[in-house]
């Protein structure tokens, strides 16, 4: 590019979160970097998007500005109001998350939400998440950096945005092309009282995760210590069953062969 690229930073874990602070430091080294995060931690905020209160913009500095909304609200304010950019984003980053987002994890994720609402505004984007802990972040930025520079620099598909999933282990060994694997949580919903004798749930079961054997999944190669690279797709039509679908609206007879 002849100038610098301009990139939009956003994430789900705040606007002060250290993995947030050290992408966009790592960023600013060859590229114009502007973020717009959420002002508190909005994790497992998935799509949502504020459509029935207001939200209220804070800027930190002239590049730093913070939404007290979901990780969607950041990216579409930054995008639609005139006067957070100096222009179009080339590239929207979000992260980097606080731990995994691997398999199913992306339809909850906020982290990954934010890249997405990117790619359907025909913006390039990418998620970025770290395993470690805090002592990880600082050398998967510059992971993340190298991953978001040759994502620029490639041939996108025409009309088709580009949005990839980028899962980090604390001890990198390289990189793979992956897929979406399967996370096997304990699962679960805890009912107590709270002190004034009504009932309240806590979602989310006590153990870990289990990764089941998968080929090319994302989970088996963070688990053998390789960055993920996973190409996620903005087109939610299921084609293998638009024949189950014409049977249901009462169009041509469905033929199990055809699921």
């Amino acid at each position: 590019m002849a100038e610098r690229p301009l990139i939009l930073v956003s994430n789900d874990d705040g606007v002060n979160a250290e993995g947030n602070i050290v992408l966009r430091e790592a960023l600013a080294a060859w590229a114009d970097v502007y973020t717009v995060a959420p002002l508190h931690e909005q994790s497992g905020q998935s799509h949502a998007i504020s459509l029935h209160r207001p939200l209220r913009h804070r800027a930190l500095d002239e590049r730093t500005h913070a939404i007290d909304g979901t990780p969607v609200d950041c990216v579409y304010v930054a995008l639609f109001r005139k006067d957070l950019l100096p222009r179009r984003p080339d590239l929207v980053v979000s992260g980097i998350n606080h731990g995994a987002n691997l398999g199913a994890d992306v339809h909850y994720s906020g982290t990954v939400a934010a890249a997405r609402e990117g790619a359907l505004r025909g913006i390039p984007a990418v998620a970025f998440s770290a395993l470690g802990g805090l002592a990880a972040l600082a050398p998967a930025a510059e992971h993340a950096s190298a991953i978001a520079q040759r994502t620029l620099e490639a041939t996108h598909p025409e009309g088709r945005p580009l949005l990839l999933n980028v899962n980090i282990p604390p001890e990198v060994r390289g990189h793979r092309a992956t897929r979406l694997g399967q996370r096997q949580y304990s699962e679960g919903v805890d009912a107590r009282k709270d002190p004034r004798g009504g009932t309240y749930y806590w979602i989310g079961g006590p153990g870990g995760v289990q990764h089941p054997p998968m080929e090319q999944a994302d989970t088996a190669a963070v688990d053998e210590g390789y960055i993920s690279i996973t190409p996620l797709d903005l087109r939610a039509t299921n084609a293998d069953h638009l024949a189950f679908a014409s049977w249901v609206a009462g169009g041509a007879t469905f033929n199990e062969a055809d699921e």
